[in-house]
């Protein structure tokens, strides 16, 4: 089958990120579309990937072999009943990228044949290296499933889950991960100016410290206990470190957090569904 086309409702950082891997991956610009309410936003976009810009969403889903829904969650309803007409005679896919919008919303505002495939990215896919989950419902083809998958594999990995249910915790995790680390690397950073380094300084070997421990993590084939037995000299300072984060119940922190991501991803699909 001939290269996809692929329509983008909403034109912002995350839907501009997917599209600009697509082009560097060898996809047409030419078989992209793209629409937006704001028209600085689409000018933007068509300055960095020549994609066709539409005056409206159905002049961009129209034909479309891919729908790529990049809106809030808080619109999603009106964008749906907005495109449903469009959609109703055809065998489009429709990828949401929208937290808490669940398939049973998603079918009820498109149509109950309507394929739709929920996707949960991560803000490191602005910089092609995102995390993401998938789950599709049963009217998804295998060749769409394809479809779903190439596209975010161009701004990183993706994973396919067993459930809808999955992706809440998916949320609490990748989704929601990076502001985790953000957290932990800003405490470290001041934890280190408190104890005299300059800021700058504590900032740069910081950020450093975490990209070298990332990518150790992905270059081994160990798992990450025993990269961590391997920093940690008996009686040194990481095992003072890391015993003071046990004994502080860092685990239980973490664990309490995530918990909290996942029931809030829960509550917003009962408030927005």
């Amino acid at each position: 089958m001939s290269t996809p086309v692929i329509a983008f409702v909403g034109a912002g950082n995350m839907a501009a990120s997917i599209i600009g891997g697509l082009v560097d991956a060898g996809h047409p610009a030419q078989r992209i579309r793209a629409a937006d309410p704001h028209a600085e936003t689409l000018q933007r976009l068509s300055a960095t990937a020549p994609v066709i810009a539409c005056g409206d969403n159905n002049e961009a889903v129209a034909g479309a072999d891919v729908v790529i829904l990049a809106v809030k969650p808080q619109v999603m309803a009106t964008v749906c009943a907005d495109i449903a007409p469009a959609l109703a005679n055809g065998n489009t896919l429709v990828i949401s990228i929208a937290a808490g919008i669940t398939l049973e919303s998603m079918q009820g505002w498109l149509g109950e044949t309507t394929a739709i495939v929920r996707c949960m990215p991560n803000t490191p896919a602005l910089l092609g290296c995102g995390a993401s989950a998938l789950y599709a419902s049963a009217q998804v083809s295998a060749q769409q499933q394809e479809w779903a998958a190439s596209i975010l594999d161009a701004v990183g990995i993706t994973e396919w889950v067993e459930s809808e249910a999955d992706l809440d915790p998916v949320t609490a995790l990748s989704g929601s991960g990076p502001a985790y680390f953000f957290l932990f690397m800003e405490a470290m950073i001041d934890a280190a100016v408190e104890q005299g380094l300059p800021r700058d300084t504590a900032t740069r070997l910081t950020l450093q410290t975490c990209l070298g421990a990332s990518r150790m993590a992905l270059e081994n084939e160990v798992d990450l206990a025993e990269l961590r037995r391997r920093v940690t000299s008996p009686g040194g300072t990481t095992q003072a470190a890391v015993e003071s984060f046990e004994s502080s119940g860092l685990r239980d922190l973490v664990g309490s957090a995530m918990q909290a991501a996942a029931d809030r991803a829960r509550a917003m699909a009962k408030e927005m569904g």
